[in-house]
């Protein structure tokens, strides 16, 4: 099977943007034989990879990644480590499995802790939980007073804030109210994601800029790549959308970019205009209208705001300026008090849904298994999936595979180009209905 789409990220990344340059493993060259191989390396393959060396210490895998690591989806998200069901856009159906979701959440969490201190891995890993805040009072009333029912019934700790005991947090009058909750873990993604790479048991072994261009699933997996081939029996597919690509989840999966601007870092008097001394994280009560925000350690803003629906997976260029405009505009609304700090760092990067809210996970085929589509919860999600594929894969008896399919299987999508007019539809109905969120 020829590969008729592939990634392709660019250099605009602001995260990997302030750290300091890495060196990418070599390209797949020649034609290599190997135990494993698994396809992407994002949250999922990384977890995959790591699980399958420890599972098998005398077997060689194989990860291959179209880019490099900390440059792809993984490496280009807001940093937030969830450990509470994340509602998408307006809907709260992902409530209803709220301690399954957290069973998995939290054993994701526990393990990239765990990697994170053991290899040193230096991504900014600072425990200090998240703010879902609305902007209007229907978002107070829609959003966060169910969220804190739910929190209530589940035992979970939750603070309210509002005025300005809320401002004081933020250092923004923007917001009416948020529900704070501790378990959230902030991080510089593409240095997690660089760092859990680079720190990969030794029977892993890591190629980067290796493009496959052909999948042969005959007498074992085949990958063929611009500079050689891999093969071996049995292959996890973490590929995320492009799994589709390769004959998979086909007509199941919704194609979104989303848009993200992260300023210079504020000089000593800014930070004292500004008045916020603690980092924070914040997601929006809608995330259609409204923006997710982050004050990071090194005393910058992030802003990431605009989801469009793009079934290419290509972003165009030149129409990056008018969204960092638009993020400048959206940050000095915020704060005022801060007029002179420009947005150093601009990029996009891609979204994989599925109708229903379901991963993609399981086997796929006889000796190919999967773990893809984290519905925008990729650090956690996508760890936990990549994890529990490989127990799958490996026949390890885990009770947590359970909760994992318990989450259902992605829904099939109308066909196109009905499916582009629906969904078109719905972003402008989101956009206008809850712009009182923005």
């Amino acid at each position: 099977m020829k590969i008729a789409r592939l990634p392709k990220d660019d250099k605009t990344n602001g995260w990997s943007g302030i750290l300091k340059p890495r060196k990418p493993n070599v390209p797949l060259t020649g034609d290599i034989v190997t135990d494993w191989v698994v396809l992407g390396a994002g949250y999922a393959g990384l977890g995959a990879a790591r699980r399958l060396a420890e599972l098998h210490p005398n077997q060689k895998i194989a990860l291959i990644d179209a880019g490099e690591v900390g440059e792809n989806a993984s490496g280009r998200n807001s940093g937030f480590a969830i450990d509470l069901p994340h509602n998408v856009g307006s809907s709260l159906e992902e409530l209803e499995g709220s301690h399954r979701f957290m069973r998995l959440a939290r054993v994701a969490i526990s393990s990239l802790e765990g990697s994170v201190k053991k290899h040193k891995i230096k991504c900014d890993w600072s425990e200090d939980g998240k703010y879902h805040t609305a902007v209007s009072s229907r978002g107070v009333e829609d959003v966060l007073t169910p969220f804190v029912k739910e929190l209530e019934a589940l035992g979970e700790p939750y603070e309210w804030l509002e005025g300005v005991e809320l401002e004081k947090k933020l250092g923004s009058q923007h917001f009416t109210a948020a529900v704070y909750t501790p378990g959230n873990i902030l991080m510089n993604p593409a240095a997690l994601t660089r760092g859990l790479a680079d720190s990969l048991p030794g029977n892993v072994s890591v190629y980067e800029n290796s493009p496959v261009l052909e999948f042969v699933n005959s007498n074992g997996v085949t990958l063929k790549t611009t500079g050689g081939s891999v093969r071996a029996p049995k292959m996890i597919m973490a590929a995320n959308g492009f799994s589709e690509q390769f004959g998979f989840h086909s007509n199941r999966f919704l194609h979104l970019v989303a848009h993200a601007s992260l300023t210079r870092p504020l000089t000593k008097k800014e930070r004292g205009d500004y008045g916020v001394k603690k980092p924070w994280g914040l997601t929006p009560a809608n995330a259609f209208a409204g923006i997710t925000m982050r004050y990071t350690n090194d005393h910058r803003i992030l802003i990431r705001q605009g989801l469009a629906y793009c079934p290419s997976q290509r972003f165009n260029e030149t129409a990056k300026k008018v969204v960092q405009r638009q993020h400048k505009k959206l940050f000095d609304a915020r704060f005022p008090m801060l007029p002179n700090v420009e947005m150093e760092h601009t990029w996009s990067g891609f979204v994989c849904l599925s109708r229903n809210s379901a991963p993609g996970f399981g086997q796929l085929a006889g000796n190919i298994w999967g773990a893809v589509c984290q519905n925008a919860v990729g650090v956690t999600k996508g760890t936990i999936g990549g994890m529990l594929v490989a127990d799958m894969a490996s026949g390890e008896d885990n009770p947590l595979i359970a909760d994992m399919q318990s989450l259902g299987e992605p829904s099939r999508l109308p066909p196109r180009p009905f499916l582009d007019i629906g969904v078109r539809a719905r972003f402008q109905w989101e956009l206008w209905s809850n712009r009182n969120e923005a």
